[in-house]
């Protein structure tokens, strides 16, 4: 079985003034074919700071003391290094980090950090540039998607790394979204089984997705 939960963050005051200040300069700049995706990117790594890693924290520190490990995915290397350095610390040890630059052995040596002790709870990071590896990773019970992908097959295909067909354990699946941002109205697309078309073409319908709101 698989149970959905929308975990719902929030910009601290620097992450927000950060979002403006990136809507401003986008709009008072020379615009080009290709900067519409630009500050799509720009704004969801804005979106993948303090408040969700707060929330990433908590939400490990319940998952550990259960028992349980879980897969944490990023689409970005960037962030994926960055959780692991955030992690690292808060937790006072390293946990394993898979991504697309990694040679064949690193991999694997990375996988078997997270899967040598079945006992032991860890958090496995993963960008979803390593998504193609057919994975086994059924030691995880809770898969976190730390940010949202515009693709919601690719992210099912992630959450399938947890949960096989005919695994008897539920497996909990977490979809960070930071409230007030175009995370929330790329998720409300999504679950109307809409495409992300419309606000990509840059008119009322962009900025009324890109904007905060309360």
């Amino acid at each position: 079985a698989r149970e959905e939960i929308r975990e719902y963050c929030h910009l601290s005051p620097a992450q927000r003034l950060e979002y403006e200040n990136a809507l401003a300069e986008y709009r008072d700049g020379n615009r080009r074919q290709g900067d519409v995706f630009a500050l799509l990117t720009r704004l969801k790594l804005i979106c993948d700071g303090e408040g969700k890693l707060a929330r990433l924290v908590e939400l490990l520190e319940t998952i550990f003391e259960n028992g349980e490990s879980a897969l944490v995915f990023t689409q970005y290397v960037k962030t994926g290094r960055w959780l692991a350095e955030q992690l690292r610390r808060r937790f006072s040890r390293k946990f394993p980090f898979l991504h697309g630059g990694l040679s064949v052995k690193e991999r694997e040596v990375q996988i078997s950090k997270f899967l040598e002790d079945p006992s032991r709870p860890d958090a496995f990071i993963l960008s979803l540039r390593a998504g193609g590896f057919g994975l086994n990773l059924t030691k995880a019970s809770h898969v976190i998607h730390f940010d949202r992908w515009w693709n919601p097959a690719v992210e099912n295909q992630a959450t399938d790394r947890a949960h096989r067909i005919g695994q008897d354990k539920t497996v909990f699946v977490h979809t960070f979204i930071t409230e007030g941002t175009l995370e929330e109205r790329i998720d409300e697309i999504l679950e109307r089984k809409e495409t992300l078309a419309g606000i990509l073409k840059g008119g009322a319908e962009f900025w009324d997705a890109v904007k905060l709101y309360e």
